[in-house]
């Protein structure tokens, strides 16, 4: 993996239930008529957009996988059912696994692109004093000792600024185990700074 500072944007998490409202309606008039997924894919383009190219750090690249996520999600649409999930969770899901796929097939390399402020909230949480560069770059050697399903959680965490319930649903767990999950890593990052030289 290699890091890159990038400033993020926050996700376009729907916030209100007037959202979800609206989430809804659009999403039943594209079950019925495929012709009526273009509210969705006006919503959500940019935002997906952001999240793969957070990951890819190449535009060509990052256009053909975000094409290809609405394509799924447009073909998939039929499958979809609320059930307290939002239909931008679900679409970040097909996004994240669409990912993991063609990382594992090797047809994109993984970049984390790292907001330094980001990284001082980071080293807040696992209680780091005070943050000089060393202990930054300790914190980005520690960050790339972890797996890569970890860095996905402190991703979406620290440099997206997701909050739990979110990050939940797109990974498929519940709220409380997310956020187990990422004090977790969080001690597993500070455990790894002090073995970093």
């Amino acid at each position: 993996m290699s890091y890159t500072t990038y400033q993020m944007q926050h996700s376009s998490y729907p916030a209100s239930s007037a959202d979800l409202s609206e989430e809804q309606a659009w999403v039943l008039a594209a079950q019925q008529d495929s012709r009526k997924f273009e509210p969705l894919y006006n919503r959500y383009y940019e935002a997906i957009y952001r999240f793969v190219y957070q990951r890819v750090n190449d535009k060509h690249a990052t256009s053909d996988i975000t094409s290809e996520v609405f394509i799924k999600a447009l073909s998939s649409l039929k499958s979809f059912s609320h059930q307290g999930i939002p239909f931008s969770s679900w679409l970040f899901r097909i996004t994240r696994n669409m990912l993991i796929d063609r990382f594992r097939r090797g047809k994109n390399h993984r970049v984390i692109n790292v907001e330094t402020s980001a990284l001082a909230g980071m080293a807040e949480e696992v209680e780091v004093p005070s943050v000089d560069e060393g202990k930054m770059n300790r914190m980005l050697q520690s960050l790339e000792e972890l797996a890569d399903e970890d860095m996905q959680l402190i991703e979406m965490r620290y440099f997206e600024k997701r909050s739990f319930k979110e990050i939940g649903e797109i990974l498929e767990i519940t709220e409380n185990n997310a956020k187990v999950k990422t004090y977790r890593i969080l001690d597993k990052v500070k455990n790894l700074m002090t073995s970093v030289k």
